[in-house]
């Protein structure tokens, strides 16, 4: 029975469990809820839940000794608790400290701060609470005690030694806060202790102790090396000046000057040693000063230095100083740029310039030799173009400052120094042969003239030296020339007709002719038209009509240009004979004739307006109205176009002249009149209906 009982009570407590055991809800509609709360809305709402105004708690008010007894026992147990679960955390130490000395607990405070300085001596924020509490108590010795502990455990806190000397002076103690500021000297601190030193000694009017710790100061960075700093010798120095000592502040100055040499130059102390200078108005001293600084510091390390030495001549100094310092100053900038960039030939042109206008001769050769001494890396023309000028400025400097001797020699320099098989440069040839010819040297300059059309052959060259030769009038050397310059480019117009016309101007007719004759024979020219039109030019001269008459009907042959046949009309119109008009119309004839199957329609156009305004001007009614009859009909037109790919580019408009008596067009002209006649009756059929009553009063009537 009892088996039973127990195995029904087991089988009631797993029923009973299984029926507590909550079942897990199936959801069925899985989709989102109309209103969604964000995780930012949850974060917010927790946030003001926690600002809530809490009630306060209920005061308790100790009314008997035994009461307050029992409140520090509870206190002090939560402070020691506190300090028993982490005795590194010396925030709960200086709070048990601060909360006894709140109840004038003093003896106990300090217990507990040495308990914590047992823990972590180490600590600053301990040192400074306790010693605070020793001196706020007006605890003045154990104060002293504290800090001399303070400053012997970690004597490179600077804060124990501030405070320190503060609290002596402020007790009125002047030789205990010196003993303080002389034991901390000797640990050799930064550069602040030794001025905050320096300072106590001044507020007590002790100058000469201020000096000799100056002196200590100064030695410390001659010895030990701990501050080797010009900022330190200037303050000693304006030290002296300041209470009047000036002999003593020169010293200080000429000692650092002495002391950082030459190779550690500042350029801070000589504009200090140079202000000090002026305000006792040696002016001498202060330009030697900055003399000599500017001489021996680096450039780009001296700019304060050369405004300061601006400023100074601009006060002081006269105009040629000023001038000095404003040149050496541009000289300065010049130099860094074309050290910089030693083939920047612009910069080297400014600082050229700016030499030259200053500077004796052996500098600026100096300077052109440094220059000229960057040649082009690349052997080509481009590259050469600015860099050549520096040669020929140099020559031309030698030549109007110095002796022409130098002259001829940059000039040869520079004539070797080119590769005149790549290319070579006229300018300097011809510049050469002028330089020479002015010193009275005909051969040398024929000689170097010869030599560049031989190395060398330029249009440039050659003409330069025709030039010369017509000068001095030797006209036998200019036909050679002119052969040899024909020989090399037998192509070029110009010289043909440059050399025709010397013939001419010579009273050689028939050499001249043939010049041109050989001229327009050539396979190959750059300009025939001028050509041509020159030996024309020349016939009509030489009034020979029928050889001009001639030249026209070569030319022709060659190019059936519209302006041609114009020229050639208008020629035979100004020949000056009874037959000019006749001549002239024939000509417009035959070049009609010859043009109608021009495919430049502009062209004929031309044509006929020519002639259009020679006969209304020489012709007849009959030859006016022919012509009127022969003028084109200008329609417009439309044309497909075409993209480069070969895709549709829309539509363009253009203008086509149709000429009457082309019989080919015929048909078009009469379709383009019916065409014409066709729109008027449409427009006089579109008014008639725009006014009906209009037609019918017309019918009524």
């Amino acid at each position: 029975g009892a088996r039973l009982a127990r195995r029904g009570g087991k089988m009631a407590s797993t029923a009973a469990g299984k029926q507590r055991i909550p079942k897990v809800a199936k959801v069925k509609n899985k989709a989102p809820a109309e209103v969604q709360i964000t995780a930012e809305q949850l974060l917010r709402e927790a946030k003001e839940r926690e600002l809530e105004l809490l009630p306060p708690p209920p005061q308790q008010k100790i009314t008997d000794v035994e009461e307050l007894n029992d409140y520090k026992l509870r206190k002090r147990k939560t402070f020691e608790d506190n300090i028993r679960k982490n005795r590194t955390v010396i925030s709960n130490w200086i709070k048990y400290a601060q909360w006894e000395e709140s109840l004038k607990e003093i003896q106990r405070a300090r217990s507990i701060y040495e308990r914590a300085l047992d823990v972590d001596y180490r600590n600053v924020t301990l040192w400074l609470k306790y010693a605070e509490m020793e001196m706020k108590n007006r605890q003045v010795n154990h104060a002293r005690n504290i800090w001399d502990r303070a400053i012997t455990t970690l004597p490179r806190v600077n804060q124990f030694w501030y405070k320190y000397t503060y609290m002596e002076e402020m007790l009125g103690n002047v030789a205990g806060s010196r003993q303080v500021f002389e034991r901390w000297m000797e640990w050799q601190p930064e550069e602040q202790a030794w001025h905050s030193y320096i300072n106590f000694e001044l507020r007590y009017k002790e100058v000469d102790r201020a000096r000799t710790i100056y002196e200590r100061y100064i030695l410390f960075t001659l010895l030990v090396i701990v501050h080797p700093d010009v900022k330190n010798w200037i303050k000693y120095a304006r030290f002296e000046e300041k209470h009047s000592y000036f002999a003593h502040a020169r010293k200080v100055y000429e000692r650092a000057v002495e002391f950082f040499g030459e190779e550690h130059m500042d350029e801070h102390l000589y504009v200090a040693f140079a202000k000090f200078e002026e305000n006792q108005k040696e002016f001498e001293r202060v330009r030697v000063i900055y003399k000599y600084a500017l001489d021996r510091i680096p450039k780009q390390d001296a700019q304060n230095l050369f405004k300061n030495y601006t400023i100074f001549e601009k006060k002081f100094g006269d105009r040629r100083g000023i001038e000095d310092i404003i040149v050496s100053k541009r000289r300065f900038q010049y130099e860094e740029e074309v050290k910089a960039n030693p083939h920047n030939y612009d910069a080297w042109f400014d600082y050229l310039r700016l030499v030259e206008s200053d500077a004796d001769a052996e500098t600026v050769r100096e300077v052109y030799e440094r220059a000229i001494a960057n040649v082009p890396p690349i052997q080509e023309k481009r590259h050469w173009k600015r860099y050549i000028y520096l040669w020929i400025n140099y020559a031309l400097y030698e030549e109007l400052e110095a002796k022409a001797k130098r002259t001829r020699q940059v000039y040869q320099a520079c004539i070797e120094l080119i590769p005149h098989k790549k290319f070579t440069f006229a300018k300097i040839w011809l510049l050469y042969a002028q330089f020479e010819i002015r010193q009275k040297n005909l051969p040398l300059a024929r000689r170097a003239l010869g030599t560049s059309i031989g190395k060398c052959p330029k249009n440039k060259l050659f003409k330069g030296y025709i030039e010369l030769e017509l000068q001095l009038r030797e006209f036998d050397r200019c036909r050679k020339l002119y052969e040899k310059f024909l020989e090399f480019a037998p192509e070029n117009c110009t010289s043909w007709i440059k050399f025709a016309e010397l013939e001419t101007i010579l009273g050689d007719i028939d050499r001249a002719r043939a010049i041109y004759e050989l001229a327009i024979g050539q396979p190959r020219l750059d300009m025939p038209e001028v050509l041509w039109k020159s030996y024309i030019d020349f016939e009509i001269e030489q009034e020979e009509y029928e050889k001009t008459r001639n030249l026209y009907r070569r030319l022709l042959q060659r190019t059936q240009h519209v302006k041609v046949w114009i020229s050639f009309a208008q020629f035979e119109l100004s020949a000056g004979r009874e037959q000019n008009l006749s001549r002239c119309r024939q000509i417009y004839e035959e070049a009609n004739k010859a043009m109608r199957n021009c495919e430049e329609k502009e062209e004929r156009v031309m044509l006929l307006e020519s002639w259009r305004s020679f006969e209304e001007e020489f012709g007849t009614d009959t030859t006016k109205e022919r012509i009127d009859k022969l003028m084109p009909e200008k329609i417009k037109k439309r044309r497909k176009l075409q993209a480069e790919d070969g895709s549709d580019a829309g539509w363009e408009e253009y203008y086509d002249y149709i000429f009457p008596e082309d019989t080919a067009n015929q048909p078009n002209l009469k379709l383009l009149a019916m065409a014409k006649l066709w729109k008027k009756q449409q427009q006089e059929s579109e008014a008639a209906e725009m006014d009906p009553d209009k037609d019918i009063d017309e019918s009524q009537s």
